[in-house]
């Protein structure tokens, strides 16, 4: 047993080291190795991550670029119905042509272009030599007629009496009774083609209807006058007040009365505003351009605004629902008529039609179809449909950059 001790410490003490160090230099040895599986394996993951993040990349631009990008700008109100001017026009508050009634010469002419004259001024004298001939034979013939019922009414009146007497008959009585009625109404019809002629050759002396300016004056002296031809000879306007007519748009329809304060300004005035009221409105809508008809006066004593004139008329008082307006570039035109591309909160286009008003210049005025909440793609495609996908870069609200 001694021995056996001896050996298993001296078989302990030869070999335990020794089969520990080979040990140990066998894990040393395999460290290198299981260092480099590593990186290789850290290096493939990492390869892997890359990839990966450079495929999302790769479709997260495809799906970028797959969708259009689109400025918008949204509705605006457009400028104040009141503050608007709307074309004018001017005229004379009355004004008529004067015609001859008469055929004859022109015997004398008191007036003309530019004269202001008053009611009743004799304006000029025709020379009626036919007509009064007609008057002188008329005249005779009145004097023929009346003496016809003298001696008519002498008959009547003695068989009137010999009847009561029995020294006539009957019949012969009311022979002559008709024959005074007979005569008494050739008189009649008589007086009256005289009447008739005096006042024909009344005509001869044509004179002014009310107070006013001669505009126009296409005879002179001695020039012939047949009144069938129906040749103006003058025209005669009273400017001293003015009508100005306003075709207003349907728009601001409702919103004149009579009385209503207006401003009217010319081009020949610069800088120069006239004030007017309304009078009257048509009452109605002109069929063919939607709009109504307005009837303001305007006081001219000065004459400084000419009648016939344009003009702009702004309603200061007129109270309009103001209606929206857009960027020209912003409508679609084609044969399912105007229609704008709106963009919805998911991104989405929606084409719609929309109702046009005024057209302001680059801003197009828009009764129906849109809303101030609205986004309007600006430039929109004509590949657009309802359902399409979009990207909205920075809105624009400025007409001019877009």
């Amino acid at each position: 047993m001694h021995t056996n001790l001896n050996d298993s410490s001296v078989s302990a003490k030869s070999f335990g080291p020794k089969k520990m160090s080979e040990t140990s230099s066998r894990k040393f040895s395999l460290l290198p190795t299981v260092l480099v599986l590593l990186l290789l394996v850290l290096g493939a993951v990492a390869g892997l991550l890359v990839r990966s993040q450079q495929k999302t990349a790769l479709a997260t631009t495809t799906q970028i670029l797959s969708v259009p990008s689109v400025a918008v700008v949204s509705p605006k109100p457009s400028p104040a119905a009141s503050g608007m001017p709307l074309p004018a026009e001017i005229k004379a508050w009355v004004e008529t042509p004067i015609f001859s009634r008469l055929n004859g010469y022109l015997k004398h002419r008191y007036v003309d272009i530019g004269d202001n004259v008053v009611a009743g001024q004799l304006l000029a004298e025709i020379d009626t030599p036919e007509l009064r001939q007609e008057y002188a034979r008329a005249q005779g013939q009145l004097v023929q007629a009346q003496a016809a019922l003298g001696t008519a009414k002498q008959y009547s009146d003695r068989w009137a009496l010999l009847v009561k007497s029995g020294s006539v008959s009957v019949q012969e009585n009311a022979d002559k009774q008709a024959d005074f009625n007979l005569k008494a109404a050739a008189v009649e019809s008589a007086r009256a083609e005289v009447r008739r002629l005096e006042e024909l050759l009344s005509f001869n002396r044509l004179t002014a209807p009310f107070a006013g300016t001669i505009t126009a004056r296409n005879i002179d002296s001695g020039d012939l006058i047949v009144a069938a031809g129906g040749k103006e000879l003058f025209h005669l306007a009273q400017t001293r007040k003015l009508r100005v007519f306003v075709q207003a748009p349907q728009g601001m329809a409702l919103g004149f009365r009579t009385g209503q304060d207006a401003e009217i300004t010319v081009q020949e005035r610069p800088g120069r505003v006239f004030p007017a009221k309304v009078v009257r409105t048509a009452g109605v809508m002109a069929s063919d351009s939607r709009t109504l008809l307005v009837e303001l006066e305007v006081d001219n004593p000065k004459q400084e605004i000419l009648a016939g004139s344009y003009a702009q008329a702004r309603f200061t008082e007129t109270k309009a629902e103001a209606a929206l307006t857009l960027p020209g570039n912003t409508v679609l035109f084609g044969a399912e008529g105007p229609r704008v591309c709106v963009v919805k909160e998911d991104g989405q286009v929606e084409v719609r039609p929309v109702k046009l008003g005024r057209d302001f210049g680059q801003m197009i005025e828009v009764i129906t179809g849109v809303e101030l909440k609205d986004r309007i793609i600006v430039n929109p495609s004509e590949s657009f449909e309802n359902g399409s996908t979009v990207s909205v870069s920075v809105p624009s609200t400025d007409p001019k950059k877009q």
